[in-house]
């Protein structure tokens, strides 16, 4: 197969292009100056992230169609807990010349799969040389017509529920770190988080008033939606769902742990929640995240501390 280097620019774009399916939203995809997507709702939602090597991830611990899966997953992630559909990403993708093109290959498979899981597809981006693998995608959604989910709409009374598994990347990040292979399962979550994507239709159905996807601890992330909306949040502790295979240390990872990309979300009092949300606490007068009534624990991800 050879390098990217070997490949060139655009030996290697055709390459990788040829590995992306274009659904219904693209109007026009790669091959040109820009892509067309459609937008029938004339707004569009839009997020970005970065994926660093050594900084979010290791090729020695992540092969590279699960690096794509994971990029595109927490995009995505993002325009579902605005309460949209998710319709195309765009990645910039810079790897260093000696990077094998089966490998890039197998990150655009990643990215493509993870899509099709969500309803979108990878429409274009950029490629380049670059020291260490990094991947810049942005991600577009559309609203279909609704307002967007926001996190400042919590009130005083509301329900605070998730759904999706919580602490299972940061188990598995943890088990990496010790030189461990198991359990397996939390490696996985580690590696391909899986976040359901139904929960944004879901929540809306429901009357949520505010959501966001836990990307960097439940309790941090749910701090966000505190300070947005000028209210405090109660968690109960017995009542986050923490799975036996998490271990003593279970309780703190899925308050704390990231990258799992479950979904947090406030609904009405009187709201009835599928079987799939579970209630965790309430929202109440005041500031900040209490669980249990006390401060919680310390955690959480910063791009600049951690």
């Amino acid at each position: 197969m050879g390098t990217i280097g070997e490949a060139g620019e655009f030996g290697l774009i055709a390459r990788l292009t040829r590995r992306l399916p274009q659904g219904r939203d693209i109007l026009l995809g790669p091959g040109d100056d820009a892509a067309v997507i459609a937008a029938p709702d004339r707004r569009v939602v839009a997020t970005t992230d970065l994926l660093v090597e050594g900084r979010h991830f290791r090729r020695d611990w992540c092969g590279p169609y699960d690096i794509g899966r994971k990029a595109a997953a927490q995009n995505l992630a993002d325009v579902v807990a605005m309460g949209a559909r998710p319709t195309a990403l765009l990645v910039g993708f810079a790897a260093p010349p000696a990077t094998a093109v089966d490998w890039a290959e197998r990150l655009y498979d990643g990215l493509a799969d993870e899509c099709r899981e969500a309803g979108a597809s990878v429409a274009g981006g950029d490629v380049v040389a670059a020291p260490e693998v990094t991947l810049a995608v942005t991600a577009l959604g559309d609203l279909g017509g609704a307002e967007p989910l926001t996190r400042s709409g919590a009130r005083p009374g509301d329900i605070v529920a998730v759904r999706g598994r919580l602490g299972h990347a940061a188990a598995g990040l943890a088990l990496l770190s010790e030189g461990r292979d198991g359990p397996a399962e939390l490696i996985a979550a580690y590696r391909r988080p899986e976040p359901p994507y139904a929960a944004g239709e879901e929540a809306r159905s429901r009357g949520a008033t505010a959501l966001l996807d836990v990307s960097d601890g439940l309790v941090q992330d749910l701090g966000h939606i505190a300070a947005a909306g000028g209210v405090g949040i109660e968690i109960d502790s017995s009542a986050v769902p923490v799975p036996e295979i998490l271990g003593p240390s279970g309780p703190v990872y899925a308050l704390t742990g990231g990258e799992d990309h479950a979904f947090a979300g406030t609904f009405p009092p009187d709201a009835v929640l599928p079987p799939s949300w579970k209630r965790i606490g309430v929202v109440a007068e005041g500031t900040g995240v209490r669980v249990d009534g006390r401060e919680p624990p310390t955690g959480g991800w910063d791009h600049f501390r951690a």
